[in-house]
C-alpha cells in the first residue's frame, strides 16, 4: 500500500524528500483512521453478540465475566494486531520501532483483559456466603501486582529489545530497595493471611479501634485498607496488617449469641440500709413477683432462729431480712420476668465493693435484641423502673450534692 501511495506522489512530479513525508504521512493517518474504525465496529459487534446474549441468559456468571468493561478492552485487540500488521510499510529503523510498539501494546492490553477477569473472580466469589468470612480481595490484589510487575518488565524488555531474564536478574540485585519500596504491600499480605486464616475480622463485623477513631462495621477488606462504617455514617480507614499489631474489640460474639449484655451499677445511699420491720414486710408481700421470695426466705429465717433457740426480741441477735436484699431479689425477678430479657443466659443482681460513691448495686443481664435502637430502649426502660421503684424500699440513690441541695438548704 505504501508502494502505491508514493507512486501516487512521485506521478505529481514531487522530489523524493517530499514524496517520502507525504507518503509516511498519509500511511500512518490512514493506519490511526483504521484502528480507530476497527476498535469501534469490534466493540459495536462484541456487545450486539456476547453482550446481548449474556443478558438473556438467567445464569449471573456470564454477565459478570463478559461486562461492558472486558467487551471493550477485547476490542483494543483488533487495532493493535492491526498496527503489527501495517509496520511491514515502513522501512527500518521505523519498521523496527512500531513493531516493538505494537507488540508492546499487545502486552498491555493482555494486562488489562487479565485484570478484568481477575476482578470477575472477585465479584463471582462475593456472590457466595463464604466471601463473608474469608475474603480474598486482598490475594486479588497481591495477584495483580505480581501480574503487573511481570508485565511491565516485558513491556520494558521489548520496547528496549532485551531479553526478559535481565530484567529479572537485575530485580533480583534490587531486592532490598523493593522491600523498602513494598513495604506497606508486602506487610498488607502477611496481615491479609493471618487475619483470613485465624478469622480475626470479616466483613459484616463490627469492631471497636480507638486509635483509629474506629467504631462500626467493616465493609470491606483488601491488601493495604480495612474500611469501617462508623455509628455517625462516617468512614474510617485503617491499615490492614493494624489488625495483627495492635489490639482491638470485635463483637462478633455478641451478634453470633443473638444476646447483649446490661452491666451497669445503681448507687444506694449506704443510710438507708435497714432490716425490715413487720409494716415493711406486709407492704412487701403485696409485690406479686415477690411473694414467692418472701415465702422461701420466712420460713427459712424462722426455721433458723427457732433451730437456734435465739431471742428475736433483740434484733441483732436474729437472722432477718433487710431492704436492701429485698430489693436485689425484685431487680433479679424484675429481669427474669421481663420479655426482652434472655433468660438462658446469665442474670445477676450483686453488690460491688462500697466506696465514697455509696454501695453499687449492679444489674447484670443480656437482651435478647442487639439492635443498638432496641437495645438502649429496653435499659433505658428497666433502670427507669428501679429508679423509680427504689423508694418503695425506704431505699435512697446516692449522688453528689448539688447547687439545688445548697440552695434547699438555706
Amino acid at each position: 500500500m505504501i508502494g502505491f501511495i508514493k507512486n501516487f506522489f512521485e506521478s505529481l512530479g514531487l522530489t523524493e524528500i517530499y514524496v517520502s513525508l507525504l507518503s509516511y504521512s498519509v500511511y500512518i493517518f490512514f493506519l490511526i483512521f483504521i484502528c480507530l474504525l476497527s476498535q469501534k465496529i469490534s466493540n459495536y459487534l462484541l456487545k450486539k453478540t456476547i453482550g446481548k446474549f449474556v443478558k438473556k441468559t438467567k445464569i449471573k456468571w456470564d454477565e459478570i465475566i463478559f461486562n461492558d468493561i472486558f467487551l471493550k478492552r477485547i476490542s483494543f485487540l483488533l487495532p493493535a494486531i492491526i498496527i503489527y500488521s501495517f509496520s511491514t510499510g515502513f522501512e527500518d529503523p521505523l519498521k523496527e520501532i512500531i513493531m516493538r510498539i505494537s507488540s508492546s501494546l499487545l502486552i498491555f492490553i493482555f494486562l488489562l483483559l487479565i485484570d478484568s477477569a481477575l476482578n470477575s473472580s472477585a465479584e463471582l466469589y462475593n456472590l457466595y456466603s463464604t466471601s463473608k468470612t474469608t475474603p480474598i480481595k486482598g490475594y486479588i490484589q497481591i495477584f495483580k501486582l505480581f501480574v503487573n510487575i511481570l508485565g511491565s518488565i516485558a513491556i520494558i524488555g521489548t520496547l528496549m529489545d532485551k531479553p526478559f531474564g535481565i530484567f529479572l536478574s537485575a530485580i533480583g540485585a534490587m531486592t532490598a530497595v523493593l522491600l523498602v519500596i513494598f513495604k506497606d504491600t508486602l506487610l498488607g499480605f502477611v496481615a491479609s493471611i493471618q487475619i483470613t486464616t485465624n478469622d480475626l475480622v470479616k466483613i459484616g463485623d463490627w469492631i471497636e479501634m480507638p486509635k483509629y477513631g474506629a467504631d462500626g462495621d467493616v465493609i470491606d477488606i483488601n491488601l493495604h485498607t480495612v474500611k469501617v462504617k462508623n455509628w455517625d455514617m462516617t468512614i474510617t480507614v485503617l491499615p490492614t496488617y493494624s489488625l495483627i499489631s495492635e489490639s482491638f474489640k470485635n463483637w462478633r460474639g455478641m451478634v453470633s449469641s443473638k444476646g447483649r449484655r446490661i452491666s451497669r451499677s445503681i448507687f444506694i445511699d449506704m443510710n438507708s440500709i435497714k432490716f425490715c420491720d413487720e409494716e415493711m414486710l406486709k407492704k412487701f408481700e403485696k409485690i406479686e413477683i415477690l411473694k414467692d421470695y418472701l415465702d422461701i426466705k420466712k420460713n427459712e429465717i424462722n426455721n433458723f432462729n427457732k433451730r437456734k433457740k435465739i431471742d428475736e426480741s433483740y434484733i441483732v441477735n436474729a437472722r432477718n431480712l433487710t431492704n436492701i436484699g429485698t430489693f436485689r431479689a425484685y431487680c433479679k425477678s424484675y429481669l427474669e420476668n421481663h420479655p426482652k430479657i434472655d433468660k438462658t443466659k446469665i442474670i445477676l443482681v450483686r453488690q460491688l465493693e462500697p466506696s465514697e460513691k455509696g454501695l453499687p448495686l449492679q444489674i447484670y443481664a443480656f437482651t435478647n435484641d442487639i439492635a443498638w435502637k432496641n437495645y438502649e430502649e429496653i435499659q433505658g426502660d428497666i433502670f427507669d423502673h428501679f429508679f423509680s421503684i427504689i423508694e418503695y424500699f425506704d431505699l435512697r440513690i446516692f449522688q453528689a450534692v448539688s447547687g439545688y441541695d445548697i440552695s434547699k438548704l438555706k
